[in-house]
């Protein structure tokens, strides 16, 4: 009887891998194990990884850069959620001869959670509903701000900034836009109005919206200068990617209230350090990076996981994602 596949799953938070995927066709040829933290510390990480054949990421909860790879010696297969995960050095997994695999997603989870996020924000919902369930006087404490007529911000007009702009119309919204490879004739397309730079959008929003994928050029792209920009009366909302702004010059302007509020799904760090100042900040709105968290997607990625470990299994890696 050959020995089983050690398997490692990683940051499932919830404990949902079995709930979203029937793992019957493979399970009796694997040993698998659940690692629910999350370590950013890669002797741990080394620790902890180093027996298993196969390791299941969730998104990019966990990096697998090229110092942590050489040190996993019996990994073959990195099944990771998504159809892309910039937290792995994928060309140095290649030449390891450590296969890469992705999912695919369902339904519209992040652009639902952008509008959960904004809404919620702009119109203080989280405030009142703690006010509400702790009997507090008087009934109403808020002035949520009014959608129709106001200014949208966005900084990124890819799919997803195009998509949240096309909804803001909705709300009666202005949507103008602005990123470093923006052009006139691309936000025409996206049915935003071009601006030129990046002052003057900050400038003119009422909402500021992130919409970049991290990278060298874009990480701090948000900084302190920035927060002097926006008007007192501005919220920002950010569910791309946490170090695309200084978080330490974000939390300082919050806490000198140099805008009105912040709506954030991303950070630093996650998860978020108990001890973080952001916890104790009346205006802001929180969520667990909960952006792609949905029923639908769950299903998907952890159904197409499992047909990916058992193509692996079989000698035919399937969704291998390119360098």
């Amino acid at each position: 009887m050959s020995a089983l596949v050690k398997v490692a799953i990683l940051d499932d938070y919830q404990n949902v891998a079995f709930k979203f995927a029937d793992w019957s066709s493979i399970q009796s040829r694997l040993a698998i194990d659940t690692f629910p933290d999350t370590t950013a510390d890669e002797d741990v990480l080394v620790k902890r990884l180093e027996p298993y054949t196969i390791i299941c990421a969730m998104r990019e909860r966990t990096k697998f850069r090229a110092s942590l790879l050489d040190r996993l010696p019996n990994l073959r297969l990195i099944a990771t959620t998504g159809p892309v995960n910039r937290g792995i050095d994928i060309a140095h997994a290649k030449s390891k001869g450590i296969v890469v695999s992705g999912t695919g997603g369902k339904g519209n989870s992040t652009l639902e959670h952008i509008w959960a996020l904004l809404l919620a924000t702009v119109r203080h919902i989280v405030v009142e509903d703690a006010r509400t369930k702790a009997s507090a006087v008087p009934w109403q404490s808020t002035i949520p701000m009014g959608l129709a007529g106001k200014t949208l911000g966005l900084v990124g007009v890819g799919r997803l900034g195009a998509e949240t702009g096309r909804i803001a119309k909705a709300f009666g919204m202005e949507v103008i836009g602005w990123s470093p490879n923006l052009t006139p004739e691309r936000a025409e397309k996206a049915g935003v109005t071009y601006i030129s730079t990046k002052e003057e959008l900050l400038r003119r929003s009422d909402i500021v919206s992130i919409h970049m994928v991290l990278s060298e050029r874009t990480e701090g792209m948000i900084a302190s200068a920035d927060w002097t920009a926006m008007k007192p009366t501005a919220f920002f909302i950010n569910t791309s990617r946490g170090p695309l702004v200084n978080e330490a010059d974000m939390v300082e302007a919050l806490k000198q209230k140099r805008i009105a509020g912040a709506g954030l799904d991303v950070f630093d760090e996650e998860p978020l350090p108990l001890d973080h100042p952001l916890r104790k900040l009346g205006n802001v709105t929180l969520s667990p990076h909960m952006g792609y968290v949905s029923d639908d997607n769950y299903k998907a990625f952890w159904e197409h996981t499992v047909e990916n470990i058992a193509a692996f299994l079989d000698g035919h890696p399937s969704r291998v994602i390119p360098e």
